[in-house]
């Protein structure tokens, strides 16, 4: 007999995700901090939100007088970052494009990514990781069975826009990151810090891997970067009233963009992992927290997300296995390989070395002593 699992009234978070409290009314502590959120965040009226977007805008090109750039904007391929930058070139910034290239750039992502840059007139940096030690760190990290694969990527992604920050004297990075959209707060079980350098090398060092040109960030690196030198992640989005659908509309018509089907679909590994690895190793499809943010933010209803969610990850099928075949033949592993690696028990960040409780501990006297930084 199947047990059922619990699941939110409100949203599609259900009793997996790590925290979770559901009240009398079968709502979860997810959405209900959510929606405090989204009314903290939202603005009394189109003037104000207006007003709060020009005084940033202000503040960016001060701060930037007399430099090549004033601004960073991270860009992957995906809609939220793709239209930070057209905003940020809208209001007039000056800013630098910056982007990861690991070696699993979907031919789609990179398209949008050319289309962007030409059309919106602005420099693009792109950080090419070198693959032959990426691939063996992916390795290490299938090898240990943690959960967050994509901590290599991400970490690195934060390494290179400080590092490019500290080379320009630049203050502001500007992330598509957003309250609407993305504000619902990521279960614990469903990633790891991402500023956890000390993991990284620890699990490389495990499979007799070295990280060597790799950027990597660790707790030390972000107090330097954002305590000591000031330099802030700005969600830009939340300057704006955002509208995904109507925002992807707008770079569609005007740049060109192509849209995925769901969010992180611009790399293929991205595509693979939350797609097929996350639920067939670790039991967790991010789509219910995706889908929970926009039902939250009224860009959804509970009843289309639920029915979205009975759908594949892959809308075809033959995506699926063209996606398999793709991972083997780049990763050099055969079928049994995949078949061995989805059998083995999941371990835990924190079975290996790991900073992340320094990170805890000093974001939350950050939170405590300087909420504004």
């Amino acid at each position: 007999m199947t047990t059922q699992i619990q699941e939110c009234k409100r949203c599609l978070i259900d009793a997996n995700a790590a925290d979770v409290v559901f009240d009398a009314d079968g709502n979860c502590n997810y959405c209900t901090n959510m929606l405090a959120k989204l009314d903290a965040y939202q603005p009394a009226s189109p003037e104000v939100l207006e007003a709060k977007l020009q005084k940033f805008i202000d503040t960016v090109k001060r701060e930037g007088a007399g430099k090549q750039y004033d601004c960073i904007v991270g860009i992957s391929g995906g809609a939220d970052s793709a239209y930070a930058l057209y905003l940020a070139k809208k209001n007039g910034l000056r800013p630098l494009a910056v982007h990861m290239d690991n070696g699993w750039n979907s031919e789609l992502a990179v398209n949008n990514i050319e289309n962007l840059v030409r059309k919106l007139g602005v420099d693009l940096y792109t950080h090419v990781v070198e693959w032959r030690e990426y691939r063996a760190l992916q390795q290490a990290f299938f090898d240990a069975d943690v959960l967050d694969v994509e901590l290599l990527y991400d970490n690195a992604m934060l390494a290179v826009n400080y590092g490019l920050a500290r080379r320009y004297g630049i203050k502001y990075i500007l992330s598509g990151s957003n309250t609407t959209t993305e504000g619902m707060r990521v279960p614990r079980n469903y990633n790891w810090n991402k500023y956890d350098r000390k993991n990284i090398l620890a699990i490389a060092r495990r499979n007799g891997t070295r990280v060597r040109s790799l950027p990597t960030i660790g707790v030390a690196g972000f107090v330097y970067h954002r305590l000591a030198r000031g330099t802030q992640w700005v969600p830009f989005l939340d300057y704006i009233d955002y509208n995904k659908k109507s925002c992807i509309d707008l770079l569609v018509k005007e740049l060109g963009y192509r849209p995925y089907p769901y969010k992180h679909y611009e790399s293929i590994f991205t595509r693979f992992y939350q797609g097929y690895l996350l639920p067939q190793k670790f039991g967790i499809d991010k789509r219910r927290m995706h889908f929970s943010s926009l039902i939250c933010s009224k860009q959804m209803t509970r009843k289309q997300a639920s029915e979205w969610l009975q759908h594949s990850p892959y809308p075809d099928p033959d995506d699926l296995d063209a996606d398999i075949d793709y991972f083997l033949k780049k990763m050099g592993w055969t079928q049994a390989d995949l078949d061995d690696y989805l059998r083995r028990a999941p371990r835990p960040h924190d079975d290996y070395p790991s900073e992340a409780h320094w990170y805890a501990k000093l974001h939350s006297l950050q939170q405590r002593y300087m909420p504004g930084r």
